[in-house]
């Protein structure tokens, strides 16, 4: 599966300007990279719901980026979920974004020490995913410019021993993202899957905060969007 850039803008004005009054679920949003797309969002204009299992951190971060409001659910939770939806359309009505940066890493040894219980915890982030991307997926087909955006790693590529059970979880995680960009081109829907893989996020924050916020630039065609997603390409955030 060969990494691509899959079409996100770089004109970043006209991005903040498209980004302007969509309303954006950032899943896992209590993370340093979750901080950093919370922000560039909240300054470009968007209406932000930050998640996270943690009600003093999920406190932290609306208090560090004012305007955001803070949603605190266990993600791996369907019925959590569907009422976290619930309440966001109440508030903030049609959801018009999701990030999905629900992550974590467990690993190192070789395969006799992938054990189930470190699975588990990984296998959290791809639940997470599947159940967000149902309970907000018709707001996204319905939203006249719908993304939700994954964050994978570039071990899909290149599997190792020691990180299997993570790269399982990934290599799930693109898939599910590939399947939603076929959705979204049956719907006929102007909504768009893109999934990043990176190393490690950290350092990268910033610039991943920068390439969500252009997927709403104008220039970001759906169609290209998902027919590169559909073909296994991913956004790449560093060389």
């Amino acid at each position: 599966m060969a990494e691509a850039s899959a079409g996100p803008g770089e004109a970043a004005g006209t991005a903040a300007d498209a980004a302007s009054g969509r309303t954006v679920l950032v899943a896992g949003a209590t993370s340093p990279s979750g901080l950093a797309v919370a922000r560039a969002l909240a300054t470009a204009g968007a209406r932000v719901v930050v998640v996270g299992r943690d009600e003093l951190r999920v406190h932290a971060l609306t208090a560090e980026v004012p305007g955001v409001v803070g949603e605190v659910a266990d993600l791996a939770d369907e019925d959590e979920v569907l009422e976290l939806a619930m309440r966001v359309r109440a508030r903030l009505g049609q959801v018009d974004g999701v990030v999905h940066l629900v992550g974590g890493w467990r690993g190192g040894g070789g395969i006799p020490d992938q054990s189930d219980a470190d699975y588990r915890v990984l296998e959290r982030s791809f639940t997470a995913l599947r159940h967000v991307s149902r309970a907000f997926w018709d707001d996204l087909v319905a939203s006249p410019a719908g993304r939700i955006a994954a964050v994978s790693s570039t071990t899909v590529a290149r599997p190792s021993a020691g990180g299997a059970n993570y790269t399982a979880v990934k290599a799930a995680t693109e898939s599910w993202m590939r399947s939603l960009a076929h959705g979204f081109a049956t719907a006929d829907a102007s909504a768009a899957a893109v999934t990043y893989r990176v190393g490690s996020l950290a350092g990268l924050e910033e610039r991943l905060a920068a390439s969500v916020v252009a997927l709403w630039d104008p220039g970001a065609d759906a169609t290209a969007l998902n027919t590169a997603t559909r073909d296994g390409a991913t956004v790449p955030l560093a060389e």
